[in-house]
């Protein structure tokens, strides 16, 4: 009997059970979004094994000053969980995060998860044909599927620095923010100028004494325009049948419109290039400080960033924005390589994260005992963003080449967890005894992906004289880009529309015969 079809049915979710037909990995969008249409299709055989205390993923992490969404939140939402009463165009954290616990109770999610029970290590049993997954505390578990939904940016990333264990003040990352550290009056320094250095920056810089912006490589910006949503649109995206779901989809065309340049045209982006620095030059008159600011690749080769303060704050008089490189940490000051001292009390690192790689925190191990860190060690490598050759049964979601430069990250997991949803079936039917891309099929998916990167954006050696190189965390240790999906987001959709059997290794004819009659049987 096929042990995932046999739990359907059941009143409750077996949240006690040791023995699962779907375990998640990570309670953040996309885990919360998987477990939805589990439930929808019928399914309790499932859990949620999250590692910390409350869902949220990376809205719960990240808390520091400013934080908020660069997407339009009516966009950056579950399109089947619309919400008319967003407060401002671009929804601070704390809304998000709301939003994703209020969903989770009305959908009856939260009740599948497992709070802090992080999975440190899952590995493929051949013989039982299912995954035995061991947290940190020692507790086992198994499971016939497990879908990773770890998220594609949560392990901080820390520089290498010489001297950084010597210094004497309060240092941290800015995702792991000390709310007990009081900045007022002091001397504080930030190094990155990225997309959280820019939300962060403008918050504190009223108050601190002294802010030392250390930048590596300025960012292009563009105005955020964010605005509060009066209480009059909110009542009538809450009234009115239809006009929410009309404005979400103006949102994303207008987004998704972006694509043009980033994926096909990359001179396109050059109208966004001189908005940018249109808007340089209004807020800061200082033609020296302009330059420091100025990017030096094209527009989207590294994350575009929106903020309405960010260029105003650099104008401070309590503000330096420091260009050289950092040479070394001592115990209340940051040396540059110019031989100059910056001193501080307090370091922000807004460095960034280490990019989507599920074998970073969990050690992975699939067919034969291989390992997916072993496996990506030069980066990693999937297909459609959600399998994995070598690892049956395992899907990601926000796996690689999934990741946007231009619109929504949650309706590419929409579409990702509709595809699993339909790999699940050829399970439960007895069509295929374990699911698992074939080789091949991933390896041409791959090298067809990277044959498009030679058109975008994010192509290091441009093909034309108009065009800047691009180098960025995007591309990984063999210069292949992991991270994005090089198109437009409609077009991923239309890929992942229906999942193709023949993609995945077929089964024995005994195999499907016999997964057919169980199938059968249980009906």
């Amino acid at each position: 009997m096929d042990d995932s079809t046999a739990t359907r049915g059941r009143t409750g979710p077996a949240t006690d059970a040791t023995d699962l037909g779907v375990a998640i990995l990570g309670a953040g969008f996309a885990g919360i979004c998987m477990a939805i249409k589990l439930l929808e299709a019928g399914r309790r055989d499932v859990a949620i094994f999250e590692k910390a205390a409350a869902l949220g993923g990376t809205w719960r992490d990240n808390t520091y000053p400013g934080c908020g969404c660069d997407v339009p939140s009516h966009l950056y939402s579950y399109s089947f969980e619309q919400n008319p009463n967003w407060s401002r165009t671009y929804a601070p954290q704390r809304e998000i995060l709301d939003y994703l616990k209020q969903v989770a109770a009305r959908r009856g999610v939260d009740r599948l998860i497992r709070y802090e029970t992080p999975i440190e290590r899952i590995e493929w049993d051949e013989p039982a044909a299912r995954w035995r997954l061991t947290a940190r505390d020692g507790r086992r578990f198994t499971a016939r599927v497990v879908v990773s939904a770890v998220g594609a940016l949560h392990v901080p990333k820390m520089p290498n620095l010489p001297g950084l264990g010597s210094f004497e003040g309060p240092a941290f990352h800015s995702s792991r923010w000390r709310h007990d550290v009081e900045l007022a009056g002091k001397r504080v320094a930030v190094i990155g100028s990225g997309a959280s250095a820019i939300q962060i920056i403008p918050e504190i810089a009223p108050t601190v004494g002294a802010l030392a912006v250390f930048q590596r490589s300025p960012p292009w910006v563009l105005p955020r325009r964010d605005r509060q949503i009066t209480v009059a649109a909110r009542g009538v995206f809450a009234r009115v049948p239809g006009v929410l779901r009309v404005w979400r989809a103006l949102q994303y065309w207008r987004a998704e419109v972006v694509a043009l340049g980033l994926a096909y045209k990359p001179k396109l982006m050059g109208r966004g290039q001189k908005l940018s620095a249109a808007f340089k030059e209004r807020e800061i008159k200082d033609p020296t400080l302009r330059l420091k600011l100025n990017p030096f690749y094209t527009l989207g080769c590294k994350r575009v960033l929106l903020s309405d303060d960010f260029y105003a704050t650099m104008t401070r008089p309590n503000v330096t924005l420091v260009t050289d490189a950092i040479h070394e940490i001592r115990p209340r000051s940051i040396v540059t390589a110019d031989g100059q001292e910056h001193p501080c009390d307090v370091i922000i690192h807004a460095t960034g994260f280490d990019t989507f790689n599920p074998a970073a925190t969990v050690d992975v191990r699939g067919r034969g005992g291989r390992r997916l860190a072993d496996d990506w060690r030069d980066g990693p490598e999937g297909y459609r963003g959600v399998a994995v050759a070598g690892y049956p049964n395992y899907f990601t979601l926000m796996g690689p080449n999934s990741g946007l430069g231009h619109n929504s990250i949650v309706f590419m997991i929409e579409a990702q967890v509709r595809y699993v949803m339909q790999c699940l079936t050829w399970l439960d039917r007895g069509r295929l005894p374990a699911v698992e891309v074939r080789a091949e099929v991933q390896r041409a998916f791959n090298d067809d992906l990277q044959r498009r990167f030679e058109r975008t954006v994010w192509r290091d050696k441009p093909g034309s004289t108009w065009q800047l190189p691009c180098t960025s965390w995007y591309v990984d240790a063999r210069g292949r880009n992991a991270a994005l999906w090089p198109g437009m987001s409609v077009g991923y959709w239309m890929m992942m529309r229906k999942a193709t059997i023949a993609d995945y290794v077929p089964a024995p004819a005994a195999a499907v015969a016999a997964g057919v009659t169980a199938s059968r049987r249980v009906a």
